[in-house]
């Protein structure tokens, strides 16, 4: 054997475990669920192989469209809001002023809370009548929302919710203002420039391929909601906050209809898919990289 079958051998040999996890546990389920899609399949018995039913089906599904309406709009709110939120405190974070690795380590600590402890926390805290953001409302005069247990506001509450866990996000923003080369600010200072104008001219154009990436993980994590749908609302009231991924689940493991489930899950990759190709097909237009021209 000579040396160089000797390193092609040791090499796959070391690749070997990440192959078979790639194919047992990720390849494998995803070939899995788009057959299952297509078949009528309960676990307890076997597939039977049933074609475009289910997605026929799907499309006369009241609370497929239903499901899909809420995790839309929970979408379109809370990536964007999530997005500013945490431009803004990455912005707060890099200024240099005293306590600042404190205020780093205090705007991440929410994102490493369990969500299930994360979840109970809000739903005392959004609760109408003794709920710490009522009373705080109350105290000065202003309405108090009946959080979720209204379906006109159910959804505002958890996409207020969703601003909790931006410390990630916000991280990422932070060492993307970072990488800003300081020469481009003060040439732009030279030049008359003031902080908006900077911001305009600067900080969002350097910043745009972070704004890309977040963008992007926000909608996928958007349109897969689930944890705190399943710890506090339960879809509910009426229905209002359904999400896709909930629905999803409460086919497969609640009514046992896994083909149904699976091509449900088949839509949400379409659409997910769709979304990102959306994104990445308009960013040529906006997303700016150091040394293209």
């Amino acid at each position: 054997m000579n040396n160089q079958l000797r390193e092609n051998i040791s090499g796959y040999l070391f690749a070997a475990p990440w192959l078979l996890s790639l194919i047992l546990l990720t390849a494998y389920p995803i070939g899995a669920s788009i057959y299952y899609s297509f078949t009528q399949y309960t676990v307890l018995k076997p597939a039977i192989w049933v074609g475009l039913a289910n997605f026929q089906e799907i499309l006369k599904d009241e609370l497929f469209w239903k499901a899909l309406y809420n995790t839309t709009y929970y979408a379109v709110f809370s990536v964007p809001l999530g997005l500013l939120t945490a431009f803004w405190l990455g912005i707060l974070l890099n200024q240099k002023i005293p306590g600042r690795a404190f205020f780093r380590a205090t705007f991440f600590l929410p994102s490493i809370v369990p969500v299930v402890a994360a979840s109970i926390v809000w739903a005392i805290i959004l609760q109408p009548q003794f709920g710490l953001i009522n009373d705080l409302l109350g105290r000065v005069g202003l309405y108090k929302p009946p959080w979720l247990t209204s379906p006109l506001w159910s959804k505002p509450a958890f996409i207020l919710m969703s601003l909790w866990g931006v410390g990630p996000t916000t991280i990422i923003f932070l060492a993307g203002i970072q990488d800003i080369p300081q020469h481009l600010y003060e040439a732009a200072e030279i030049d008359g420039a003031n902080a908006l104008d900077r911001l305009f001219a600067v900080t969002l154009p350097m910043l745009s391929p972070t704004i890309f990436f977040n963008l992007v993980t926000g909608i996928i994590g958007a349109f897969q909601v689930f944890a705190q749908i399943y710890i506090i609302s339960d879809g509910g009231p009426l229905w209002s906050t359904l999400m896709y991924v909930y629905y999803l689940w409460r086919q497969g493991f609640q009514y046992f209809k896994m083909g149904y489930a699976s091509a449900l899950a088949l839509i949400l990759f379409v659409i997910i898919l769709a979304l990102t190709m959306v994104v990445i097909l308009t960013s040529r237009r906006w997303v700016y990289y150091e040394g293209e021209r």
